[in-house]
């Protein structure tokens, strides 16, 4: 065979970077995903390396088919947190449950991602999902403190176990609390060096170590991940889900998939792909489902995507989706070869890893900005942040969003305004404040700002002129452009100003651009009380059908009793 051509050495070269680049950045988010998989673990309040599992198996799923190419799919803390509240101690086989949460939430992504779901992550406001996050934040750090003190804590929310270990500080096992401190502090400090996110690893290997240390020599009982769960020197076979609990499951898993699709869509804003290609939500949805079912049979538990680490792994140098292959590799290697080491790690080191998490969530410059937005989204980020905190997460969020949507409704129907134009000769049109009453024997042409929706009608009206004695033989010109579709609602506020009209010896115009509002009209007989002749249908021409019936209204005056001072 002939040499290779310089092309395809280059390009050969080229691959060879690319593979390094992606297996020092898979090392690099491997090893740190395994005392963040057992943390995610023990934050949902499951077996541990149900978060390992659902890191190493979700990750490798979902890389296969999300259009994010740096996408690490993961546990968030959010996410977590939705299962710790989400009682799967209640049901006959909680892991099995488990399994099959992440499985259905899976399956909810998918649906999604297939229905083009994306489009509907518009409509979560930012403050609902600030607020969220914010109260996500201080709940994790806030269901820590047990493990982090080695206190015994009870109460109905994580606020009220804060209480009762504030109210009992005798509780507080001191041992444990210096492992937690000792690890808290290494953690925030050796990330500012290079060892950058290698120093959470080193950290909680130091603070795992002195657990050893203070076992050894004081005899102290430190909690480590062996006391709550057995790490075999196996990776995990297929389980199938338990259908029995779908109905039970369907909720949390209906939140998990939201949560998850959210912050998948913000990863895919924040981390571009490298060969500059757009990402497709819908096809990132798919994704992240994959990655839930792959996790849910290989018994892990509810993954989305992970902000902190696409960031980590695009940092680290990643140019493919293999390097997410390759940090599932090490996460493997090191269940099989290193489980022994992995139960020793102590579970105030894991609670001061999701501690720092916790406060890194909480973002007051974000708070403040939503809160510079208008008095709205401050009560709903404020409604938020309080139900996460006293409420299942489940429900918080579902209850935020139905929140947010019912305000804008309110704050929507209260932006509506009436405008009264003048129209010049010349072809200017002035626009001033209506009148609170209608003049007799005037032309009143009045245009409405706003959208003109049944929540809005009563503002509508309370806007409108007043009819009474003082306005007979008026003609009131109401122009609708800009309406695209009017409901019953609005169509009576119309029938009963136009009748009051009526009694007054007036007349009500309507100028309208769209055929289905006519068509509406028509239908509800709107169009027969006011007259045919009284309503208009706009043409291309700004002001042209106004006008028209503006000179209409004159006529009709001039004919009909006094006459208007233009006539």
């Amino acid at each position: 065979m002939g040499a290779a051509t310089p092309g395809a050495r280059a390009l050969a070269r080229l691959r060879s970077r690319s593979l390094l680049a992606d297996l020092k950045a898979g090392l690099v988010l491997g090893v740190e995903s395994v005392p963040d998989g057992l943390a995610s673990g023990v934050l949902a309040g499951v077996n541990p390396l149900a978060g390992l599992y659902g890191y190493l198996y979700g990750m490798v799923g979902a890389a296969l088919f999300t259009s994010s190419t740096l996408m690490a799919v993961q546990a968030t803390g959010a996410m977590s947190l939705v299962v710790a509240d989400a009682d799967l101690g209640s049901r006959p086989d909680p892991e099995r449950a488990l399994w099959t949460l992440a499985a259905l939430t899976g399956v909810v992504m998918i649906a999604a991602g297939l229905l083009r779901g994306g489009v509907l992550l518009r409509f979560v406001p930012s403050s609902v999902m600030t607020g969220f996050v914010t109260a996500v934040g201080v709940n994790i750090v806030l269901g820590q403190l047990g493990d982090f003190t080695g206190a015994e804590t009870s109460g109905a929310n994580r606020i009220m176990r804060t209480l009762d270990l504030l109210l009992h500080p005798w509780r507080i096992d001191l041992m444990t609390l210096l492992v937690g401190v000792v690890t808290l502090v290494l953690i925030v400090g050796l990330q500012r060096t290079r060892l950058g996110a290698l120093g959470l690893v080193v950290a909680m290997a130091v603070g795992s170590l002195l657990a050893g240390v203070l076992g050894w020599l004081f005899d102290a009982d430190v909690a480590v991940v062996g006391d709550i769960a057995a790490v075999p020197h196996s990776l995990p076979l297929p389980a199938l889900p338990s259908l029995g609990d779908v109905p039970y499951l369907a909720l949390p898993a209906v939140s998990l998939a939201f949560i998850g699709l959210v912050q998948g869509a913000a990863v895919s804003a924040a981390v571009p792909n490298p060969d500059g290609r757009s990402s497709v939500a819908s096809r990132d949805f798919i994704g992240q489902g994959v990655g839930n079912v792959v996790s849910g049979l290989f018994r892990g538990m509810p993954v989305g995507g992970s902000m902190s680490a696409s960031s980590l792994v695009a940092t680290a140098g990643g140019r493919t989706r293999l390097s997410l292959g390759f940090a599932g590799g090490v996460m493997a290697l090191v269940v099989l070869v290193l489980a022994d080491v992995v139960a020793l790690v102590a579970l105030p080191s894991i609670a001061a890893l999701l501690m720092v998490v916790g406060a890194g969530a909480v973002k007051p410059a974000r708070v403040q900005s939503v809160m510079r937005t208008g008095t709205v989204q401050t009560v709903v980020l404020a409604l938020t942040f309080v139900l996460t905190l006293l409420i299942p997460v489940q429900y918080a969020v579902l209850v935020g969003v139905a929140l947010a949507i019912v305000l804008h409704v309110v704050e929507q129907s209260n932006r509506v305004r009436v405008a009264s134009l003048d129209l010049d000769a010349d072809g200017r049109v002035r626009q001033g404040e209506p009148p609170d009453t209608v003049p007799g024997g005037e032309v009143l042409v009045l245009q409405p700002y706003g959208s003109l929706f049944f929540a809005s009608a009563p503002t509508f009206r309370a806007l409108l002129p007043r009819v009474d004695e003082g306005s007979r033989h008026a003609v009131v010109v109401l122009r609708l452009r800009g309406v695209d579709q009017i409901g019953l609602t609005l169509i009576d506020v119309l029938r009963g100003y136009a009748r009051e009209l009526h009694a007054h010896d007036g007349v009500l115009k309507l100028v309208v651009d769209n055929r289905q509002v006519l068509h509406q009209m028509e239908a509800e007989g709107l169009v027969g009380l006011v007259g045919p002749d009284h309503v208009y249908l706009g043409t291309e021409w700004l002001g042209e059908t106004t006008r028209r019936a503006r000179a209409d209204a004159l006529r009709l005056l001039a004919e009909s009793g006094p006459a208007d001072e233009e006539a």
